[in-house]
């Protein structure tokens, strides 16, 4: 069975993507920590990251420096944080959010009631800040 991320991946499930390429994706959270809050995803369904093989696992790394570099730009923090849990979906994923404070970082603070206007104008923030540094790969 697909898992959610998949879903999502295939346009089965709506999400504001801000990044696509051949082998991931990027798109906000649905439950921010913060504005701007982003799952860099492999289109590839593997559980742990542990298991992604070498050459995916750059790739998704130098996916999230590019993210990193356009959350900074878009809203100024102290530092983007990066983080990978993996243990609300089997499906590898990093997490980008722009921090302030260590506790900007706590899940049990995720904005669950964010709105569809809030997600999209933190997607459209996120994708101009990628185009603004270069990059093609911005999803509209």
């Amino acid at each position: 069975m697909p898992t959610l991320f998949t879903r999502i991946i295939q346009g089965e499930i709506p999400g504001r993507f801000v990044w696509r390429d051949e082998h991931a994706v990027a798109f906000l959270s649905i439950h921010p920590l913060r504005p701007g809050h982003t799952l860099v995803v492999p289109r590839a369904e593997v559980d742990h990251w542990l298991d992604l093989d070498r050459p995916l696992a750059e790739h998704l790394l130098h996916v999230s420096q590019c993210l990193g570099k356009a959350l900074q730009r878009a809203y100024q923090p102290v530092k983007v944080g990066l983080m990978i849990a993996g243990l609300e979906v089997p499906h590898t994923h990093i997490h980008l959010v722009p921090i302030f404070e260590p506790h900007d970082l706590d899940f049990a603070r995720a904005n669950t009631s964010v709105s569809a206007d809030e997600l999209e104008r933190s997607a459209c923030q996120v994708r101009d800040a990628l185009r603004e540094l270069g990059y093609y790969q911005v999803s509209d």
